[in-house]
């Protein structure tokens, strides 16, 4: 008897529903506040106030700063939000496709995360000198720019010698950058498709000749 005591008392006791179900809800409140951040950035890009974000989320401005310290902390989760989504596998992901469908479909993803993040992004540029959070957010995005830069056009990049492909890599992130994208968009009034005609037919022109596929073994 006294085994099976000391063998219930290690057991963890099941949390209750109550709490449970307490916690979810807080989750989905705060889910609902960075959306709501991102969604008053994406049309305005001036830093929404606290009024507008709780508006927006359906909530109260207390509720926001129950979750988050101050708005540069909220900033920060709706950039980890972002960036999480930018380093997950997009949707028809076509890396082993041929030459063109490989250049449309990597256009079009990198186009779209442009578009949605770019007010965003600006967000972050302005903050980066304020400490290494920051900066440490910039460079996971870049990195995760020219990581898909490398697998979309590896075998026109295995052709190029090492400076090569090093200063094609750069040409690249410099014309898909996100600043690039807002001048397309913005100055020039180009529309969503005609943007990413430019991109298309630009970096077609940059990539090397692609090698003959080797045959199956």
């Amino acid at each position: 008897m006294q085994g099976n005591d000391q063998g219930a008392a290690a057991r963890p006791r099941p949390r209750p529903a109550r709490l449970d179900g307490r916690r979810q809800r807080s989750l989905r409140t705060r889910q609902a506040i960075i959306e709501a951040y991102l969604g008053l950035l994406r049309e305005n890009p001036q830093r929404p106030t606290g009024a507008q974000i709780a508006e927006r989320a359906g909530c109260s401005v207390r509720s926001i700063f129950e979750r988050f310290t101050d708005l540069d902390q909220l900033a920060l989760a709706a950039i980890d939000h972002v960036v999480g989504l930018g380093l997950s596998t997009p949707v028809g992901d076509n890396a082993e496709g041929d030459r063109q469908s490989r250049l449309k479909f990597q256009v079009e993803t990198r186009a779209g995360i442009c578009e949605g993040w770019l007010p965003l992004w600006r967000v972050l540029v302005r903050h980066k000198d304020e400490g290494d959070v920051v900066k440490t957010r910039i460079h996971m995005v870049r990195e995760a720019i020219m990581a898909r830069l490398k697998l979309m056009y590896r075998p026109e990049l295995s052709t190029l010698s090492e400076a090569g492909r090093a200063h094609l890599l750069i040409a690249l992130e410099a014309l898909t950058d996100f600043e690039a994208w807002g001048l397309m968009r913005e100055r020039h009034g180009l529309s969503f498709e005609a943007a990413c005609d430019v991109w298309i037919d630009t970096i077609d022109k940059l990539l090397p000749p692609t090698p003959p596929m080797k045959p199956p073994a």
